[in-house]
Order: C-alpha cells, then sequence, then structure tokens
C-alpha cells in the first residue's frame, strides 16, 4: 500500500525506533507514547484492520503474540505485566489503516483504555 505510513516503515523509507524484525514482524516504539513503554507490532504483510484476517494469515497473528512476548522481555516489561490493545475500525479508534498492536507497560495501567 502505498499510502500506507507503516508500509513505509516497513520500506525504511519512513525512520522509526526498531526494537524487532524478522521477515514476517517489526516492533518499533511509538512516537506519541501513552506509557513509559509503548511499542507497535505489524505484519510486514498489509492487512488493513482486524476484521480483514483470513484463515491464511492463523500462523501469522499466532506468531506476532509470540513476538509480543520476546518484546516485553527484551524491554523489561514481562515480569510485572503489560497491556496488549488492537484497535478496529474507524469506530475501534484506528489511525492507521493496517493491523497493528499496541503494547503498554513501564507503570501500572489504569483503567482507562488508551492506544
Amino acid at each position: 500500500m502505498e499510502n500506507c505510513v507503516f508500509c513505509k516503515i516497513i520500506k525504511k523509507e519512513i525512520p522509526a525506533e526498531i526494537v524487532y524484525e524478522d521477515e514476517e514482524i517489526m516492533a518499533f516504539k511509538d512516537i506519541n507514547p501513552a506509557a513509559p513503554v509503548h511499542i507497535l507490532v505489524i505484519p510486514k504483510k498489509h492487512i488493513e484492520k482486524l476484521t480483514d484476517i483470513t484463515t491464511e494469515d492463523e500462523m501469522l497473528i499466532g506468531k506476532i503474540y509470540t513476538v509480543i512476548n520476546k518484546v516485553a522481555e527484551k524491554m523489561g516489561i514481562s515480569e510485572n505485566g503489560f497491556r496488549v490493545i488492537a484497535n478496529c475500525g474507524e469506530n475501534g479508534g484506528q489511525e492507521v489503516k493496517h493491523i497493528h498492536f499496541h503494547i503498554l507497560g513501564g507503570k501500572r495501567l489504569g483503567d482507562k483504555i488508551v492506544g
């Protein structure tokens, strides 16, 4: 997707502070963090929103959660806990039309949903 900001980050056309990358997944620091640790985890395959995931994507989505655990460990938040948020569509608060998972941690998070 030529206008997708996350696709441009994947292609290294836009800089990002990458904390994890492999052939299918990338994780980088959010430029507007809502917590001391705020990482975005994205598939390199462009999938616009959660409701666009197909059975073909099941292994990839499962792998994303394994990567989330690796990133949480690397960022030092796995022991005390963290929150994972995935917004879907306009009413769900999705701002970038490329599925992404927010990892929030580094402090005690309140009941307020952010992301």
